[in-house]
């Protein structure tokens, strides 16, 4: 019995395959923190590519020039918000956590409103509950400050990759579209569908948000709402997690109504965020954002899921724009490798 040995190509194939897929691993791993930055860059670049090119390469604008004053724009798009979030937030975590003992008054006066509101309700909270209540979420504010400290470091990351994917944007171009090898429709079907994702995520999303936050700002200053502002922007925040959204922050605001003896505000506050805050989400993705990319809302939903446990804040844009990519890969090696004929297998409307 003969033993068929293994040629010494295929041998020196298999260890370099193997050397390839343990680096990419080992390195993947522990740059994966930094995952965020590289798709911000990505995400960054598809918006900004149009307009770079048309004033660096139709007009005959300086690149490093052209490219300093995209990156300082965008930084203030994205900063301002940010800034103006903790400017609002951080004094409320600091008097939170300063002032323990009115926080444990003032739950105690809320649960005493309970009982005397629902007699029938079992609700019982001691000092020592609150105090290990306060002492847990103080526990975890030095993993949000590691957070928000990660976040820092990916945005400046993404702007440094940027600012090299902007000048060196055509070289790069091809170098990645001769590493896919695709077919020139895949590429083009690849580059479309990438621009619909990136505009419906990174713009759609944050877009939604927005509206979303003013829509409940009316209500809660109409409703006689304390701090109506900055419970608006909260809201506009969560309206972006999915099943739930804003009924995380409007729901509980309605019952505080109700226990403080302002029944009708609280009336008035629960039609106004059913019937409206609600409803901004299924307005715009009928009209302005169906215009920016119609990405389907279970796209939406399970890309949240995915996105928030793997990247934190940022997982809120980056989680549905992964999950889209997966479905247009799958696509295009359908189109690419399917043994049917291409014509079958391509879309059938225009993708803009």
């Amino acid at each position: 019995m003969t033993h068929q040995l293994i040629p010494a190509g295929r041998l020196k194939q298999i260890f370099m395959i193997a050397m390839i897929v343990w680096l990419s691993w080992t390195l993947g791993k522990e740059l994966f923190i930094f995952f965020p930055g590289v798709l911000g860059a990505f995400m960054l670049y598809v918006l900004l590519r149009e307009p770079y090119y048309r004033l660096t390469v139709v007009k005959g604008y300086r690149k490093w020039t052209t490219a300093t004053l995209f990156i300082v724009g965008s930084l203030i798009l994205i900063l301002l918000p940010l800034y103006g979030m903790w400017y609002l937030l951080s004094p409320k975590i600091s008097q939170l956590l300063n002032q323990s003992q009115n926080m444990t008054g003032s739950v105690k006066a809320i649960v005493g409103q309970l009982k005397a509101a629902f007699p029938s309700m079992n609700v019982d909270v001691s000092d020592k509950q609150i105090q290990k209540a306060g002492e847990k979420l103080a526990g975890s504010l030095p993993g949000f400050l590691g957070s928000a400290a990660n976040m820092a470091t990916n945005i400046v990351l993404a702007f440094f990759l940027l600012y090299f994917m902007l000048t060196d944007g055509r070289i790069m171009e091809r170098e990645v579209q001769r590493f896919l090898s695709l077919k020139d429709y895949n590429i083009d079907l690849l580059w479309k569908e990438t621009k619909t994702m990136v505009v419906s995520n990174a713009i759609g999303l944050p877009v939604l948000a927005i509206f979303q936050a003013i829509a409940a700002a009316l209500g809660y200053l109409l409703f006689g709402i304390d701090e109506w502002i900055l419970w608006g922007v909260v809201t506009g925040v969560f309206s972006l997690l999915p099943v739930v959204g804003t009924a995380i922050v409007w729901a509980p605001l309605v019952g505080y109504l109700y226990i403080s003896g302002n029944a009708g505000e609280g009336t008035g506050l629960l039609l106004y965020s059913v019937l409206v805050i609600t409803n901004v989400d299924n307005v715009l993705r009928f009209t302005l954002l169906k215009k920016l990319g119609d990405v389907h809302p279970i796209i939406t939903v399970v890309g949240l899921i995915a996105g928030v446990p793997l990247f934190g804040f940022m997982g809120l844009v980056f989680g549905p724009l992964l999950l889209s990519y997966l479905l247009l890969l799958i696509k295009v090696y359908r189109i690419e490798f399917s043994k049917r004929p291409s014509q079958e297998l391509l879309p059938q409307t225009d993708i803009t």
